[in-house]
């Protein structure tokens, strides 16, 4: 009986000891990750237009700033992830095409500001992925030829909500920029392809790459397609403003 007492103690002692090393070792709840998902939710007033922007992480850089701005006047929703826990990032237009539908479904949209281009114009190792590439002589994600296909059909899905449309200009490419390849006189020639479409559709323009010309220096991380806090708040405000007359 001793012999049978003695090896359960032993047996509840290991098991206790296990269970405390699986719980030590679980991964804990990323504080980061549950901050970022606090900062994005959203409660949308019901009397307020809903406004959507459709964009790659240029947008979400001044996506906050933008709700911020536009408080009481408009919903501005964006794309997020499958949880609703992070923002979304549109990447380029092979992928738009792929998800327009999901992103336009589940509301009435009075106003949507969108853009496509600069993972377009990235170099990739094989086209239309985002396996990216620092090689000249690997392709870009999409040439303009197929990003000027793509935007059409994406314009034609959102042509058919309803919505006031709002096209942003590609902002522009510093020489040497981190990350994938991007040449710095690719975003001019995928704005020229862009704007042929909008002007066709008769789409408002706003021309964030005009707007940023010559401030880079003080918008723009260093050697970076990204803007920091000054850029992104900026962004924000010629954004606001764009949305502000369409609704």
């Amino acid at each position: 009986m001793r012999a049978i007492l003695s090896s359960l103690v032993m047996l509840l002692v290991v098991t206790a000891a296990v269970n405390a090393q699986e719980k030590a070792t679980q991964p804990k709840p990323n504080a980061r990750a549950a901050a970022v998902a606090r900062s994005w939710q959203m409660t949308p007033d019901p009397a307020l237009p809903n406004v959507l922007i459709l964009g790659d992480s240029i947008s979400i850089g001044y996506g906050l700033p933008l709700r911020a701005k536009l408080q009481g006047k408009a919903n501005v929703y964006r794309p997020m992830s499958a949880n609703g826990q992070r923002p979304q990032n549109c990447s380029g237009t092979t992928f738009g095409v792929e998800q327009i539908d999901r992103w336009l479904a589940g509301n009435e949209w009075d106003v949507i500001h969108f853009n496509w281009g600069l993972h377009d114009l990235k170099h990739v190792a094989k086209p239309g992925t985002s396996q990216n590439s620092t090689k000249a002589t690997d392709p870009v994600q999409a040439t303009v030829e197929q990003y000027s296909k793509n935007l059409e059909s994406i314009v034609a899905k959102l042509e058919a909500t309803g919505a006031k449309l709002i096209f942003a200009t590609t902002t522009p490419v510093v020489a040497d920029s981190s990350g994938p390849l991007r040449e710095v006189d690719a975003p001019a020639r995928y704005n020229e392809a862009a704007l042929k479409i909008m002007k066709a559709h008769e789409i408002e323009v706003n021309d964030l790459y005009a707007a940023c010309e010559g401030k880079l220096s003080e918008l723009q991380l260093p050697k970076n397609v990204h803007f920091n806090k000054q850029g992104s708040e900026y962004l924000a405000e010629q954004v606001a403003a764009a949305i502000e007359k369409s609704l």
